[in-house]
């Protein structure tokens, strides 16, 4: 890097081992290396580092005033990925181990970052609940109950709590396994009951799934089921594309 250009780069210390891989990706990328799992405003791409399968989130290059925002004033998207992460996995919730971020700048401007974990070892996005039949449904909305209800209990929300963002599977015992990404949009700060519920709202559901959350969410914060049910059934159905229908 030159006087000109800047590159900060933090990689854990589980995983030193990747920093060149890290260091290269621009050109990665560049290549084409990888197999694209998402692409949309941020490119996410499934890669092979060495003896870890990682998941790479290559954030857009931001407007002309956001570039100079995060070149000076705040911390890039790829930062507070890694650092949500950090933290969340402190509290016992669940989400991919944290590999390493990477942010460019170009003078003071702020031009590209990247953010890279291990690779979920769950299969399934909870979009899939609609896509065909789960003879464990029930046992993972409970569970998404519950780890919502930690995450709130923590004073933590995650901002885009929607269909892509949380992972599910089963463990071969039949317990369920969860995994919260897309991290860098996080709220910190206490959520009551209604804050709560409100934050169920990005996610489509049956009233039989939401009834089946709201339980679980109500149960591990001391809430009224009920009263928590109609609040996240009232709550999403000022979003658009919301699901009516029976599962």
């Amino acid at each position: 890097m030159t006087l000109l250009n800047h590159c900060t780069l933090v990689v854990h210390p589980d995983f030193s081992d990747l920093a060149p891989f890290v260091r290269s990706l621009p050109e990665r990328f560049a290549r084409g290396e990888g197999e694209v799992i998402h692409q949309g405003r941020n490119e996410l791409r499934l890669m092979q580092a060495g003896t870890h399968r990682v998941v790479v989130k290559s954030f857009r290059r931001p407007n002309v005033v956001n570039r100079w925002v995060y070149g000076t004033l705040r911390p890039s998207k790829a930062r507070r990925s890694y650092d949500n992460a950090l933290l969340l996995r402190r509290l016992g919730i669940p989400t991919p181990a944290p590999v390493a971020y990477m942010t460019l700048r170009r003078g003071l401007a702020f031009d590209r970052s990247y953010y890279v974990s291990l690779a979920s070892r769950c299969p399934h996005r909870y979009e899939e609940l609609f896509e065909r039949p789960f003879s464990y449904m029930d046992d993972v909305l409970r569970a998404i109950g519950r780890l919502t209800a930690l995450l709130h209990e923590n004073g933590l929300a995650h901002k885009d709590y929607g269909r892509a963002n949380i992972l599910f599977g089963q463990a071969p015992d039949g317990s369920i396994e969860l995994d919260l990404v897309d991290l860098n949009r996080m709220h910190h700060g206490p959520l009551g009951m209604k804050a709560g519920c409100k934050n169920f709202e990005r996610l489509p559901a049956t009233p039989h799934m939401h009834r089946v959350m709201a339980e679980a969410y109500a149960r591990a914060r001391s809430f009224d089921p009920e009263t928590c049910y109609r609040l996240i059934a009232a709550y999403r159905s000022t979003q658009p594309g919301k699901i009516d229908g029976r599962y």
